[in-house]
């Protein structure tokens, strides 16, 4: 398990709502929320990866007020997401899912090429870094760069699978509505 893994299990403990947020298209604002409570202040450029990697070293070395300062921060999250319109987490979760279906809604209506070729590229770009690391002896001098372009690659990679596949969140999702539901012809 990462050190955001399980920050993010920490978060999902003490932060539900800021923790809902972080799955979909507010991440921003629920990250940004949290690096409030540390006093942390990304550089303008910082990456994602950056931002969540100083947060998991802050939530692993937590006091208890800082731990206090989440719960307290995740309830004035609520409150400016439900004035927002956003009344509960289930609201926000169905952010992610309706940002989902739209991109799906998307490619059936259009049925461009563009997301296959765009997964083909990512792809073979991954797996070829990937390869390349095993084989090829990258100077001292480039290695930053060069991981850090393999992590991103990573991250698209994993992006592109939930477009084709869907997510593990998405899957419990499925099986929980599955079931509650009632089969057809059963008696209700």
């Amino acid at each position: 398990m990462s050190a955001w893994d399980s920050a993010l299990n920490v978060i999902k403990t003490l932060a539900p709502t800021i923790a809902t947020a972080i799955g979909g298209p507010l991440a921003g604002g629920a990250v940004t929320a949290l690096e409030s409570v540390f006093g942390l202040t990304p550089s303008p450029n910082a990456s994602t990866d950056d931002r969540t990697s100083a947060l998991a070293a802050a939530i692993s070395g937590a006091t208890p007020e800082q731990l206090a300062a989440i719960r307290a921060k995740d309830q004035d999250y609520a409150l400016a997401m439900a004035q927002a319109g956003f009344k509960d987490t289930e609201t926000l979760a169905g952010l992610k899912v309706q940002d989902t279906v739209s991109a799906r809604d998307m490619q059936t209506a259009n049925k461009s090429p563009v997301p296959a070729w765009l997964t083909f590229f990512v792809t073979v770009g991954f797996f070829g870094m990937l390869a390349m690391l095993f084989f090829v002896n990258v100077p001292e001098g480039n290695k930053a760069v060069i991981f850090s372009f393999v992590g991103t690659l990573g991250t698209a990679w994993l992006v592109v699978m939930h477009f084709w596949f869907g997510s593990t969140s998405d899957t419990v999702q499925v099986n929980d509505l599955l079931a509650k539901s009632t089969p057809p012809g059963a008696q209700k």
